[in-house]
Order: C-alpha cells, then structure tokens, then sequence
C-alpha cells in the first residue's frame, strides 16, 4: 500500500492552507500527497451564482487545490480523491490508511485562537491515526526562526507520564528528525492540595520520569537534540505559552477514553499559534 498523507480540501481558503503544510510535510517525509473532498455534489443549483457559489467551489475543490500545489511543488505527486457522502465518515476512513491527515480551521482570530469546526472536532476526536490541524493563514515561513530557508522551529511534545506511549514518543522523534529541528519534550504537574507525608520530591520524580521514558528514543534518535522540561502547573498553559515558538506542538489522544477530546487537546487545538497534531494512543 502507498503511504501517503491526505489533506481534507472543501475550497475554502482555509483548507488551501492545511492542504499546503501537508504538501511540505509529504515532500519532508518523501510521500505523496492525497486531496481529499466529500460530500453530496448532486444539491440543486439556483441558477444564481452569488448563491450557487458555495456549492460551485466545493465541486471543484480538489482540483482547484491540486493546480494550486502542483506549481508551488512541482516535485510532488499528487493523487486526487472526490467521496460522496458525509465528509467525517470520509475522513475517517482516509485517516486510517494514511501516515498524516491534515485538516484546516476555520478561521484565525489571533489570541483568541482559531475556531475548530464540528467535523474537525469529530474526526480528531476518532481518527487512530496522528490528526494536524492547521490554523488559517499558516505560512511555510512560520515553520522557521527566521526565514523559510532557516532552521526550523522545535517540535513541542507535550507528555502524560502517567500514560507514557511508544507511538505519541515515536511520532514526536520521528517528525523532528524529519526536520531536523530540536524536539523539546514538556510534561506539567501539580502538586496536590492535601500535605502528603512523602519524603519524595515530585519535581525530582517526575524529571527521572521523564528521561526514562525518553532514553530509548533518544538512543534511536541521537541525531536529534532534545530538551527535557517538567513544570508545574496547567498543561493547557504552558503548552500555549511553547507553541509560540514551535513549528509543530504534538499532544496525544487515549483511545480508551472514547471519542472525544481531553480537556488539554481541546484546549490547545482551539487556541495554539502553530499547527497541532493530535496522536491517538491506548
């Protein structure tokens, strides 16, 4: 089977630009790329262009992303799909057999973060396989400290180690070498309210914790310089404040939990300043 990653495409602008950052990520990773639309195109038409103009861009969405991508990377190759039907369906379905799905915003409101739409929501919450979504107005410069020929910006792990996962840790290593950009692993804690007898330091626990858990990957990966950081306080947060300066912030996702997003990954996909990529793990 071909590996590839897919990028969900309904004509708008905001589609364009996940579908570019996935144009990038597959010439990085030397795969090709799948446009995908779904959809019901046989909806009546008014005869009215101000008011058929809806369902006339989405018609021709794929192909209309596909011309776009292929004169800004002529190198990549780029296979086109059009499914009927309900579009989360689809898109789950195309998940599944593909290394990446890239899915667009709906629209970038600076602080306040971009809004996330019902069928963005509901295939990240689903989909076994790594979720980008990417805010609208991504840049291939935004990806770089200084110029989009410059190094790139760290890739930000954000690590649970009560639930410590090999495919989460993977995806993290993997992309920044890809990269070739620093990986900073992050992992928040609190303290808890009641007084606790133990003669154990968390801080110092929970920083033991974390190089175990990142000791075989590093030995996989010893190209890659990596930064350790454990830090108390609300994960949401301070992984908001590291993607202010990240290219990728990569949170994961239980699948044991059902269908549906923790309360950090629903926070920082709502309002991270770089693209988010939710990694579902048992």
């Amino acid at each position: 089977m071909q590996r590839i990653i897919t990028a969900g495409v309904d004509g708008s602008v905001e589609s364009l630009d996940a579908a570019d950052w996935a144009a990038r990520e597959a010439l990085r990773r030397g795969l090709a790329l799948q446009l995908l639309h779904a959809g019901d195109e046989s909806e009546a038409r008014t005869g009215l262009p101000e008011l058929d103009a809806p369902a006339d861009r989405a018609a021709h969405a794929v192909d209309r992303a596909a011309r776009v991508l292929a004169f800004a990377h002529p190198t990549l190759e780029i296979i086109r799909r059009q499914v009927p039907g309900p579009p989360v369906e689809a898109l789950l379905a195309a998940a599944a057999s593909s290394e990446t799905l890239a899915l667009g915003s709906r629209g970038f409101t600076g602080f306040a973060g971009f809004l996330v739409g019902s069928v963005a929501l509901a295939v990240t919450a689903r989909a076994t396989r790594p979720v980008v979504l990417v805010r609208a107005g991504e840049r291939p410069e935004d990806e770089h400290w200084d110029s989009e020929a410059g190094p790139y910006r760290p890739v930000v792990l954000g690590i649970d180690l009560d639930h410590p996962c090999d495919e989460l840790i993977e995806y993290a290593f993997d992309t920044a070498a890809t990269r070739r950009a620093p990986l900073h692993a992050l992992h928040t804690w609190t303290v808890p309210l009641a007084p606790s007898g133990s003669a154990i330091d968390p801080e110092e626990e929970k920083t033991h914790a974390l190089a175990a858990a990142l000791t075989p990957w590093r030995n996989k990966f010893p190209d890659t310089q990596v930064t350790e950081r454990t830090v108390h306080g609300r994960a949401a947060h301070h992984l908001l404040m590291a993607s202010t300066k990240a290219s990728l912030l990569i949170v994961g996702r239980r699948i044991p939990s059902g269908a549906r997003l923790g309360p950090v990954a629903h926070s920082v996909i709502h309002h991270s300043l770089c693209p988010v990529a939710v990694v579902a793990h048992e």
